[in-house]
């Protein structure tokens, strides 16, 4: 085993590398006036890939197998954090649980509506470039946070890495955006619609913008981020066995 093999395969150099490349896009992010396309999430992804791709050229080692030495175990302790940070985001659903009380039929019945709709669009889109079965289920589960669309991915045979990158995407787009999207569609006039658009399309990192703009709006987002988990976990199977 090569020495860079080696060093690829202990805990530590998987964390460095994560944080690296993740604080290098947080600098990029600020020096730039927060750009979009300096979003630490998108550079940190984009960063990391390049380097495990360099490492695996230099050590002599295809990117797979390279990936999977980074990933475990310390890559993997990272990506461990995904599941309670998640969880995390029920203290602001909790403060506010009198909007939620309130509206959860709405809420529920919105967030059903907008899933569906959201799918078929995936579809027709798909189909339109010619994509394969593979990589449009990798593409439906888009809405749900990360943690829960990689896993539903893989479930029904889908390409995963597809899966992350959607989810980075929207997160990134959302979170750079969101300002200029609220004001050109009009969308702060109501806080709950703002909320649940927010964590849907923009999920962990959607939710942390709607905290920012009101509890509401963060409560909502919150709610949001849960609800589409669930939801997905249950209409994907469905749509995919109906649809493709």
């Amino acid at each position: 085993m090569s020495a860079l093999s080696a060093n690829l395969a202990l805990p530590f150099t998987g964390i460095f590398i994560s944080l690296a490349v993740f604080l290098f896009g947080q600098f990029l992010f600020k020096k730039s006036g927060g750009f979009f396309l300096f979003h630490p999430l998108l550079v940190g992804s984009v960063t990391g890939i390049l380097l495990l791709v360099i490492w695996g050229k230099l050590g002599h080692m295809t990117t797979a197998a390279v990936y999977d030495k980074y990933f475990l175990p310390g890559g993997n302790i990272i990506n461990w954090f995904l599941q309670p940070a998640t969880i995390a985001f029920a203290i602001p659903l909790y403060k506010r649980n009198d909007v939620v009380k309130k509206y959860w039929k709405e809420i529920i019945l919105a967030l059903v509506a907008g899933s569906f709709i959201a799918m078929f669009a995936i579809l027709a889109v798909a189909k339109l470039l010619g994509l394969s079965r593979a990589t449009t289920i990798a593409m439906l589960p888009q809405a749900a946070t990360l943690a829960i669309a990689t896993q539903i991915t893989t479930s029904l045979g889908g390409q995963a890495a597809i899966t992350s990158l959607a989810c980075i995407l929207n997160a990134v787009i959302i979170y750079a955006a969101g300002d200029i999207l609220i004001k050109a569609f009009r969308l702060d006039k109501s806080d709950i619609g703002l909320g649940l658009g927010l964590g849907t399309a923009g999920h962990t990192v959607g939710s942390a913008k709607g905290v920012e703009l009101g509890s509401v709006q963060g409560a909502m987002a919150s709610i949001a981020v849960v609800i589409i988990g669930l939801i997905m976990n249950f209409i994907v199977p469905i749509f995919v066995n109906m649809f493709m």
